[in-house]
């Protein structure tokens, strides 16, 4: 049911441009239903969130939806919305880091689409899982980084553009000394890498070196992913909306502090994309990114809030005994070696 009140003008988002000159709006839709979702419900909060004002969508094969999803696509075209106005980004999956074209042409099949605006490689290691499993569950085969097999991964990304499959092409769950590597031996350079990044985790030195690479930041977990599944959390975890600063910002704006993050977000110049099957929060969300700014003393303020706390450790792909989820991260500041 429409309500006119949360109808935000798609023009009036801030946008992003990638390094192709292209634009990509500063704000978009997760995909991800962390398994408390249905596919039904989340491809419905796609048809809704584009009806509020959401253009950019972030899906991925694994997410399991994308079937569904491509039909909510063909319904908003069908409104009168051209495909040029979505930006619609997908991933390929672990277990298709050698079947790349193959895993892109089944995404386009599903979601109904002649291209996608971004294509991911969604984590760098081939390291496979069973969906739903355990965080100790490992897979016999996982492999450390091995930065020849990505790059085999990142040529087929490559062909993807060249086909016109693609119109660019991105990194997700990287570092800093991996993604240094695949700057320095792509043909066609990452446009976007997706990322982890909220108030309590603010990967500065990452961040910095994401847009100083001339690389869209894209943030994932922006209000601290409090639908992730269980199996994900740990006693260590902070929670960004019961963060005291984030709360009295909130307070004297009138508003969740769900929105302060999204707020801080979009205006340091990453591009969140929350996920929310509730219109009410969806429509905030985006309306939040063009009314009621921060002030330069809040966005000072929100940078104390950083606890170095990551949601998503990603245990699940570690290769070896006595291996700590810090090993998948490069916490050295080199890749972590096999």
């Amino acid at each position: 049911m429409e309500n006119v009140n949360d109808l935000i003008n798609p023009s009036t988002v801030p946008q992003r441009t990638l390094y192709t000159g292209a634009k990509m709006p500063g704000i978009g839709m997760g995909t991800f239903g962390s398994d408390r979702f249905t596919a039904q419900q989340i491809a419905e909060a796609v048809k809704g969130a584009a009806e509020v004002g959401f253009r950019l969508f972030d899906c991925a094969s694994v997410y399991g939806n994308e079937h569904l999803i491509g039909e909510v696509f063909k319904e908003i075209m069908a409104t009168g919305i051209k495909r040029e106005e979505l930006f619609i980004t997908s991933k390929v999956w672990n277990d298709m880091h050698d079947n790349v074209i193959e895993s892109c042409k089944q995404t386009l099949k599903d979601l109904q689409l002649d291209y996608l605006d971004l294509y991911l490689v969604h984590w760098p290691f081939p390291n496979f899982h069973a969906k739903g499993v355990s965080v100790d569950s490992r897979d016999p085969n996982a492999k450390a980084y091995i930065h020849e097999s990505y790059m085999k991964t990142w040529r087929q990304m490559e062909k993807l553009v060249e086909m016109g499959l693609v119109k660019h092409i991105g990194t997700s769950n990287m570092t800093i000394p991996k993604l240094k590597l695949v700057i320095r031996d792509a043909i066609i350079k990452p446009a976007a890498n997706e990322m982890e990044l909220h108030p309590c985790f603010q990967q500065t030195e990452f961040f910095n070196f994401v847009r100083d690479s001339n690389i869209v930041p894209i943030g994932f977990c922006p209000i601290g992913s409090p639908t992730r599944p269980d199996r994900d959390k740990t006693e260590t975890d902070v929670t960004d909306t019961q963060d005291p600063i984030v709360v009295k910002i909130a307070k004297a704006r009138g508003v969740h502090p769900a929105v302060i993050c999204v707020k801080w977000a979009v205006q340091r110049g990453q591009t969140p994309i929350p996920f929310s099957v509730f219109r009410g929060e969806y429509a905030s969300n985006l309306k939040a990114t063009v009314t009621d700014l921060l002030t330069a003393e809040e966005m000072k303020e929100l940078e104390a809030v950083d606890k170095n706390c990551r949601l998503i450790k990603g245990q699940v792909f570690l290769w070896k005994e006595g291996q700590t989820w810090e090993d998948l991260w490069d916490v050295t500041g080199e890749v972590t070696p096999e």
